[in-house]
Parts: structure tokens; sequence; C-alpha cells
């Protein structure tokens, strides 16, 4: 891997700024962060989004200003050409960095025992894009539990369908 230099932020600030229509709000940027990763056109099948994300693609949550990608093979390979590749000592792993660290990749997840491909595999399409599916989130948040991932977990039931 290498880290690429840092006139590719230029490039994934611009892709930023044209994706927002108006002013930048804590929704809109959220949009933004998605339609980055359509134009990145990583190969289908070989990355989905996961921890806060497919709650904010249902809106069950606020938007957050980032979005965290499993990954592997080919979109491993094009996140790391087109990024910033960092290794995180906490927890052994190395990252792919975007839009300033606003979208970030890695090929596996550094809280509790999941398995990559098949949370990419059963992964379920929402506007184009691959999103874990709700029960490896909430798994994932309950392992965590962090006081933000309890709020996320009860807006899940909240919000989940009967």
């Amino acid at each position: 891997m290498r880290t690429v230099a840092i006139h590719r932020n230029a490039y994934d600030e611009a892709v930023l700024r044209n994706a927002l229509r108006s002013p930048v709000t804590e929704s809109n940027e959220v949009v933004a962060l998605f339609e980055y990763l359509r134009r990145l056109d990583l190969p289908a099948g070989d990355f989905a989004i996961f921890g806060s994300g497919p709650l904010i693609v249902r809106q069950w949550i606020c938007g957050t200003n980032d979005l965290d990608v499993i990954c592997r093979g080919d979109a491993w390979r094009k996140a790391c050409e087109t990024g910033t590749v960092s290794h995180d000592e906490r927890y052994d792993l190395s990252l792919a960095s975007h839009c300033n660290g606003r979208v970030t990749f890695g090929t596996r997840w550094a809280i509790g025992n999941f398995n990559i491909d098949a949370l990419i595999d059963t992964a379920e399409m929402i506007d184009g894009l691959p999103f874990v599916r709700l029960a490896h989130v909430i798994e994932y948040k309950r392992i965590r539990n962090s006081a933000k991932d309890q709020l996320h977990l009860a807006q899940c039931e909240q919000g989940a369908p009967d």
C-alpha cells in the first residue's frame, strides 16, 4: 500500500462541493458523501456502508459528517489508490481515507468479530449503494455500547417497521 499525495484531497473537496446544491448543512453534507461514494464507481459486490450509515439512509438518525465503508478486492485497491492510506495502531488495521477522513475504507471492522465477506455479500441496495443489513448494525452497536450507540439502538426500536 502507498500513501497518495495531498493533492487528492483537493479533488475530494471539489467533488463534495459539486455534490452540494445548497449551503452546507448536516443533512446535505451526508448526502454529498453518499454522492461521493457513487462517483468513486467502486466495483459492485466489493463494498458496503457500515457503522451508522444504514441508519442515516433510512433517516432513523441524523446524518453525521462521516461514513464508514467495509471493502475487499478491487474496491479496496481503488480506495487505496485514490485515498490516503494509514495504519490504526489501536486496532491494528489499515484504512484508506477520503474527503479529509470523512469517508473511511477498511477491510475489516475494528469492533466485534464480523465476517466482512458475509456483511458485503448480504448487503442491501438503497438508492444505488450497498448498506450492511440492520441486524448486523444493531449487533455492532450493542457490542460497542457507547452513549451514542445506545441512542441509535433506541431509534432502531422506534424506527423499525412493524
